[in-house]
């Protein structure tokens, strides 16, 4: 466990970039100290008592997700501290020192137990409770990814403040039901489609927008996430068997909890994020192309293709979300998911995801070392390995492709292209934890355009793989 950093004075001068202007806008200070937790999945936790879709639960395994939250260690500035399931490994420790890409104090918990999230290991780490309430200065604050009771007990067990709002507020905003009342009611382009809360509710949905149209329909939980907890219908045939087995679940109080919308052919899905201050007021950040298979995340694409006015769209449908969440009580950063329809349409709010997102923590570094002109493609490698792989194998596997700040053969000066490693962590987690040959990388690819990128990825995963093939 690394020591802490000194938290500054106050009116300490900050640099211009996502952490300060995240700060100024949760604290009134972009110098203050927060202390990362990256507890993915929250959502896990807000939809314990929800009902849910039949087979709507299964996930790759829990091992790897948890140890998602290393890419917290790229979030982190020289005032901040993250906490870790475990150590980095020293050659990928180094490589981000090398970068500047992560400044930041680590704090590991006291055991890493592979099926519990961050926030449950810190928890039940004594250790790491101390360490977390010797930072307790007054300009000191707990930053979750999402804030649930979990996190409300973490922070009052760590002595410091949360940076955001109650699990209450938190659990409201981040439901698809709340996301899509707003939509309507505020009269944003809507994607056809009702909120259910009863099974009655839902039949009346299917019938309208299934039976009535020969459209599909997708039938989302409200608490869902990562392709979870959504099921696609593209019949009545299926549609009435869905209410069947619904209505079983259901049992006397009839109660169900998703939204249903008719299925929309795209040209693009995407996501842009904004925060939105204790005062109410509104600060755009980006909007990428989000790159989705079978309703699962893979990573974004940015800049976007998108023209002027359909950023500036977006800029307004921001705004005006923002406005309503804050009414909510909620304030904190906020991704939106959005779609592009194949026929141009553009609907700016599939969903709202009221707590960080994978796109978040690739602000900080963007700003960095992804220069105005370049192109990103923020991507996964999912791989077989055999054994435990340390990230100097990764570094001597991508050789020059590596990204590491020195300008490549091709590039102008000053404007390097290849592959960012943001986080190792992944790679060996499911092996460690059950033995089992698989393990992810995140990586961003970055380049001259869109087919750069894209090219660099494909070569990326080529030596990779090459890698986990060695004995």
């Amino acid at each position: 466990m690394s020591p802490p950093p000194e938290s500054p004075a106050h009116g300490a001068t900050a640099a211009e970039g996502f952490t300060a202007r995240l700060k100024s806008a949760l604290v009134g200070d972009p110098t203050a100290r927060f202390v990362y937790v990256n507890n993915f999945e929250v959502e896990r936790v807000w939809g314990r008592d929800e009902p849910g879709l039949p087979g709507a639960g299964l996930s790759f395994s829990s091992a790897t997700v948890n140890r998602i939250e290393e890419v917290g260690v790229l979030l982190a500035d020289e005032h901040d501290a993250v906490v870790l399931k475990e150590a980095v490994d020293p050659g990928y420790a180094a490589y981000l020192d090398a970068l500047g890409a992560a400044d930041g104090a680590r704090l590991t918990v006291d055991r890493n137990v592979p099926d519990r999230s961050v926030t449950a290991d810190a928890l039940d780490s004594p250790a790491l409770l101390g360490a977390l309430r010797a930072l307790a200065d007054g300009r000191t604050y707990l930053m979750p990814l999402g804030i649930s009771p979990d996190e409300e007990r973490l922070a009052e067990a760590a002595g410091l403040p949360l940076a955001g709002p109650s699990a209450a507020v938190c659990k409201e905003v981040n439901g698809k039901i709340f996301s899509r009342e707003l939509v309507d009611a505020a009269g944003l382009t809507a994607v056809p489609g009702a909120v259910c809360r009863t099974v009655e509710e839902l039949a009346e949905a299917l019938d309208v927008h299934l039976v009535q149209t020969g459209t599909p329909v997708v039938v989302k939980e409200s608490l869902g996430v990562s392709g979870r907890g959504m099921v696609v219908i593209e019949d009545a045939k299926r549609g009435e068997r869905l209410l069947r087995m619904i209505e079983r679940r259901a049992g006397a109080d009839r109660r169900v909890s998703v939204v249903v919308e008719r299925w929309i052919d795209k040209q693009a899905d995407l996501n842009y994020q904004f925060v939105v201050g204790r005062d109410g007021q509104v600060g755009f950040e980006t909007v990428k192309t989000a790159l989705t298979e079978n309703g699962v995340h893979r990573g974004h694409l940015f800049p976007p293709a998108l023209r002027p006015d359909q950023v500036e769209e977006l800029r307004v449908a921001a705004d005006v979300i923002g406005k309503e969440l804050a009414a909510a009580g909620y304030f904190g950063l906020a991704g939106v998911d959005a779609l592009l329809a194949a026929d141009g349409t553009l609907y700016p709010c599939l969903e709202i995801n009221a707590r960080f997102n994978m796109a978040t923590y690739q602000n900080r570094i963007a700003e960095r070392l992804i220069m105005e002109g370049r192109y990103a493609l923020a991507t996964t490698f999912d791989l077989r390995p055999s054994r435990v792989h340390g990230f100097d194998e990764v570094r001597a596997a991508l050789g020059e492709l590596l990204l590491d700040g020195t300008p490549r053969a091709g590039a102008d000066t000053g404007r390097p292209n290849g592959v960012l490693i943001n986080n190792f962590a992944t790679l060996n987690a499911m092996l460690r934890a059950e033995g089992k040959p698989y393990g992810r990388l995140y990586a961003i690819c970055v380049g001259d355009d869109e087919q750069d990128v894209r090219r660099t990825r494909e070569r990326a995963e080529t030596l990779l793989n090459e890698m986990v093939a060695k004995p």
